[in-house]
């Protein structure tokens, strides 16, 4: 549950460049003895088309959560304000894997309302209430919400298209008070699992506990 994405702001890392001319999927090359002409070409065109998309996937970011989790810690430790401690995680977080398209806070300001907090990526949704979205679940439950497919979620606030998979965690301070919820949005479908919200706890909990 978040605004829309803003085509600016948002890193990506550079595409893979390859020379169709030289690189072939396995088998390909056999397949295309047999065409000639415009329908040897096209097929080549096809062949590269779906290996480099195969490629960015094989060399796609994924997060080391112990490096994570030992970043956060060296820049947070000693740090009581939420903003600045908010603004540093979803910073650290955003950038460590490239399944993470959208990445922030919402901040609990009032009763079942929550605010955008600091975050990366595109525009957020400005208010979100406990009764709406995801972001409003987890606030309202005080559980982890992990959305496999956002289109199939009752309630889902629909900002973005490109949104196909969520996970929001709750955020609380040392003493158990709600300080807010953590979003994070991905463009994939079913892009999140159980390793993430254990290690996305774990983290939460270690930089908020002081508060």
């Amino acid at each position: 549950g978040r605004g829309a994405h803003a085509i600016a702001g948002i890193n990506r890392r550079p595409a893979i460049q390859l020379k169709i001319a030289h690189v072939w999927p396995p088998g390909l090359g056999g397949r295309l003895a047999k065409h000639s002409g415009d329908a040897r070409r096209g097929l080549a065109w096809v062949g590269a088309a779906r290996y480099t998309a195969e490629n960015q996937k094989w060399n796609a970011m994924k997060v080391d959560y112990r490096v994570l989790a030992q970043t956060i810690a060296a820049l947070t430790t000693g740090e009581d304000d939420v903003v600045a401690l908010m603004a540093t995680v979803a910073c650290e977080v955003h950038h460590a894997d490239d399944r993470f398209d959208w990445t922030g806070f919402y901040r609990l300001v009032g009763p079942e309302l929550l605010k955008i907090g600091p975050y990366q990526g595109g525009h957020g949704c400005l208010v979100i209430p406990f009764s709406r979205g995801v972001c409003g679940a987890a606030a309202r439950t005080g559980q982890v919400q992990l959305v496999p497919d956002v289109a199939a979620f009752v309630g889902h606030i629909a900002c973005s298209s490109s949104t196909r998979s969520e996970i929001v965690l709750p955020v609380w301070s040392g003493a158990g008070a709600l300080l807010g919820v953590f979003d994070i949005d991905s463009d994939q479908v079913d892009a999140f699992d159980q390793v993430d919200a254990r290690a996305l706890t774990a983290i939460l909990a270690a930089v908020f506990s002081e508060l």
